[in-house]
């Protein structure tokens, strides 16, 4: 009788099979990275635009951005107070002169009158909803002026993209300029001004 302890089965351990080399990326065509943007070119929709004016386009589209995202964060200031039920009587005032009708269409029309763009979405009446009061127990009047401010903030968010845009192609033409006249780089530096030698 073999009183021997039998052997435990022997399990089989399959090596991992080694990991996979990672693919060679083939290089650009163009011989340049990859993802590179684009060469920009010149457009005719700037050909009336001398390099100075061009310049001077640039900076007001930077400035309309700037008092666009301001203006958004009013919005949504104002819808963040609405839902949290704070929304006081009296909030606001000091806001009046920079929401008003005028100030907001004028930096519209005078950019549209540039170079006119279709991209540029109209600009929601802020100076009404801001001053737009609704009582604390007027439910229905909260809900519409919610919806009001939200759909004002959107179109606040299209104007903003729209901008982006036009401040994109405005340096892509600056650029292609300056590509074709490198000498044009030079009109941007201040002049030193030269010292007058006064005599004894």
């Amino acid at each position: 009788m073999d009183t021997s302890t039998p052997l435990a089965p022997v399990t089989a351990f399959s090596a991992s099979p080694p990991a996979a080399a990672p693919a060679a990326v083939p290089p650009a065509r163009d011989g340049g990275r990859r993802g590179s943007r684009p060469t920009p070119e010149r457009s005719h929709e700037f050909s009336h635009l001398s390099l100075e004016d061009l310049r001077t386009y640039r900076r007001r589209l930077t400035s309309e951005e700037d008092q666009v995202s301001y203006w958004r964060r009013i919005i949504q200031a104002r819808l963040d107070v609405l839902r949290a039920g704070t929304l006081g009587s009296s909030d606001g005032q000091y806001l009046r002169p920079v929401l008003t009708d005028d100030r907001l269409a004028s930096s519209r029309t005078a950019l549209v009158s540039v170079v006119p763009a279709d991209d540029i979405p109209p600009l929601p009446n802020l100076a009404e909803l801001w001053e737009r009061r609704i009582a604390a127990d007027d439910e229905p009047g909260q809900r519409e002026l919610d919806h009001d401010l939200a759909r004002a903030e959107r179109q606040l968010s299209e104007y903003r993209q729209a901008l982006h845009r036009r401040i994109a192609d405005a340096t892509g033409e600056l650029i292609a300029r300056y590509r074709e006249q490198p000498d044009l780089c030079l009109s941007v530096l201040p002049l030193r001004r030269e010292r007058r030698v006064i005599s004894a």
